[in-house]
């Protein structure tokens, strides 16, 4: 049964990494997963939460940042080190048939931090905001879906690595989200 698990991974992985290779993707995924290019958004949500709610939004801001960063710290503190999967860029077995597209690093893949974390920060904001705003679902889980994708597009997580990565993510975010939303009162 692993085994098979296992190997459908690889082949989904080589479907995405080498069957939908275009010039098109092969410029924009690079550029989707790379961490700094999402820091505006970031300030501008940020910034949006202390101007509209005050103090409260500085606690909601205070609590998002804990929240991701109790994240990163499972993922790659916890979960990562007790599994201790080799990127497929990595794996001696398919270093020579994967696309790599970026650096592969060192670190380790399982679960992805890049799902983990931005999987983290699109559900926290959904579960604060979704009454007020319902388009921050679908755009939530496609900007965090999107980043994910590219993980894999570009070479360093097989989809395993991504969903569970994905699932850990939404799991804290949601319950931190829910938290605050019960301790501070908070009205979107």
């Amino acid at each position: 049964m692993i085994e098979q698990l296992i190997k459908l991974d690889h082949e989904i992985f080589y479907a995405i990494n080498t069957g939908l290779t275009n010039p098109f993707f092969d410029f924009l995924m690079p550029i989707l997963r790379n961490k700094t290019v999402w820091i505006p958004l970031y300030i501008i949500i940020i910034t949006y939460c202390i101007k509209v709610y005050k103090l409260k939004g500085l606690y909601l801001v205070l609590v998002f940042a804990a929240t991701v960063g109790l994240t990163d710290f499972v993922n790659s503190s916890v979960i990562k080190k007790t599994f201790n999967r080799t990127r497929p860029c990595n794996e001696v077995a398919f270093q020579s048939q994967v696309i790599s597209r970026v650096p592969c690093g060192s670190g380790k893949s399982f679960p992805s931090s890049h799902a983990s974390d931005h999987f983290a920060v699109a559900v926290f904001l959904i579960t604060i905001f979704y009454k007020k705003w319902k388009a921050i679902l679908p755009i939530g889980v496609l900007w965090a879906g999107s980043i994910s994708f590219a993980q894999v597009y570009v070479g360093v997580h097989f989809p395993v690595d991504i969903f569970f990565g994905a699932l850990v993510g939404s799991a804290i975010a949601y319950f931190g989200a829910k938290i605050y939303l019960k301790y501070s009162h908070f009205q979107a």
